[in-house]
């Protein structure tokens, strides 16, 4: 059970000119593409007022999951709401600069770290993490959930490849909200994001709740971070619960990710549990 990419399920444009609308080529140059995902393409590209590195991501619009409407009607893609309300205060989660709407697309420019690399890239490179780094990237993954949940937003797609980390100064940002969004109380009845990140009730029962399911996939990233490879690949695995590490894992590390990954929800640790639990902190049981 190796890590593998996702395959892409849209053929989108792969001329960037093609698609970029006069205003943006007013403002940015854009250069090659970065990547591509299932719900939309990433382009490189350079603001032109300063020269600051910029990422374009293009959603074609049908692709676009969720839209908001506001007070005055007008209906905004929720990706844009969701990203403007985590924008500041949090150097951990990625920040929109910019966006814009075209008949067909919507273009969203954000902010692109240089040097910086997906952490599916580094797993599938260095196979699995040493404790001491998966600990420093989980933390700052805890602070990035933390800031999302203050702001009300549901990341709902939290795994390695929308975790942008530089593996030279090791500073990480949470990034692709297009799974997102606004974060509730009550139960959630329509799923969004990775399979292989999702809670046993939700493939059981039909529903989640938002905290709950949050720590469950964080239990899952930090099991691929240490063992280099997904807990659970099926459904039924998920539901089982059943749970081995093939690498060599601490009982403090052991300890969380299987507290995390309860198979009742009711029985996961608070994300501020977890942001005090002693392995976090680098201590003993």
């Amino acid at each position: 059970m190796t890590l593998q990419r996702p395959r892409s399920f849209l053929h989108l444009q792969e001329a960037a000119l093609r698609w970029a609308p006069k205003q943006l080529q007013e403002l940015y140059e854009l250069g090659p593409q970065l990547g591509r995902g299932g719900f939309g393409t990433v382009f490189s590209g350079t603001r032109l007022s300063d020269g600051s590195p910029v990422a374009i991501k293009y959603v074609a619009r049908e692709s676009v999951l969720q839209w908001h409407e506001l007070p005055d009607g007008t209906r905004v893609p929720m990706e844009v709401v969701l990203m403007e309300k985590v924008g500041s205060g949090c150097h951990n989660v990625i920040r929109l600069l910019d966006w814009f709407e075209q008949p067909d697309s919507i273009l969203l420019v954000m902010e692109r770290p240089e040097q910086s690399q997906d952490l599916f890239d580094i797993l599938r490179q260095q196979g699995v993490l040493c404790e001491e780094a998966a600990r420093r990237l989980f933390c700052q993954v805890l602070e990035a959930v933390r800031h999302c949940t203050a702001c009300g937003v549901l990341h709902r797609d939290i795994k390695p490849e929308n975790l942008l980390v530089n593996p030279e100064t090791g500073s990480l940002k949470l990034i692709d909200f297009g799974c997102g969004t606004f974060l509730q109380e009550r139960v959630f009845t329509t799923f969004a994001g990775t399979r292989a990140y999702s809670p046993p009730e939700w493939i059981c029962l039909g529903y989640y709740h938002g905290h709950a399911a949050t720590v469950w996939s964080l239990g899952v990233l930090l099991y691929v971070m240490v063992c280099g490879c997904l807990p659970f690949q099926e459904d039924h695995d998920i539901v089982s619960g059943q749970l081995w590490f093939r690498q060599q894992v601490s009982p403090e590390c052991q300890h969380l990710i299987r507290r995390c990954l309860s198979k009742h929800y009711v029985e996961r640790p608070e994300l501020e549990e977890v942001l005090r639990h002693p392995w976090v902190w680098g201590g003993r049981l």
